[in-house]
């Protein structure tokens, strides 16, 4: 599987209250949701974003709440791929579990910068800076997770067993 997309760019420490703000989150809708995505910290984020573009943080995206909304909010809104430093542990697993991709990888986090071009192979962890011309080795995923991730999430893999 891949990804190829425009990255929006953030810092260390972007938790779910700024992924989703607490005020949305009795929104039944997971479109409503998406319509309010990253909207603390990006006002133009969802006027921008388009289908298979990929946020790029630095340490710990999506710490606070262990809400998840905020990886539904990311994917509903278009978003192919998280790439960060680290993540909340709570994130990623809330990730995986709806069948977000998500890639820790470090250098990659510091280097790519804000409307570069980027192609990901999540089979490979290969990160393809199509902006810059560089590349990079991501934390590729274990076969089980590519199979939940292929599937759109957890429950769906688990139902198609």
């Amino acid at each position: 599987m891949k990804a190829v997309g425009r990255v929006f760019k953030y810092g260390d420490n972007v938790d779910t209250d700024v992924i989703i703000p607490a005020r949305y989150l009795n929104a039944p809708d997971p479109s409503e949701l998406a319509k309010h995505c990253m909207e603390d910290i990006d006002k133009e984020f969802v006027k921008k974003v388009q289908k298979g573009d990929i946020i790029v943080a630095e340490k710990n995206f999506g710490c606070g709440s262990s809400r998840e909304h905020a990886p539904v909010a990311i994917k509903v809104a278009g978003i192919s791929c998280v790439i960060a430093e680290t993540f909340a542990r709570i994130f990623y697993r809330n990730a995986i579990n709806i069948g977000l991709p998500i890639i820790e990888c470090p250098q990659a986090a510091r280097e790519i910068q804000d409307g570069d071009i980027l192609e990901v192979d999540f089979d490979s962890g290969m990160i393809y800076n199509k902006t810059k011309g560089t590349e990079y080795k991501g934390q590729a995923f274990p076969e089980f997770m590519q199979k939940i991730i292929a599937a759109e999430g957890l429950i769906n893999y688990i139902n198609s067993k």
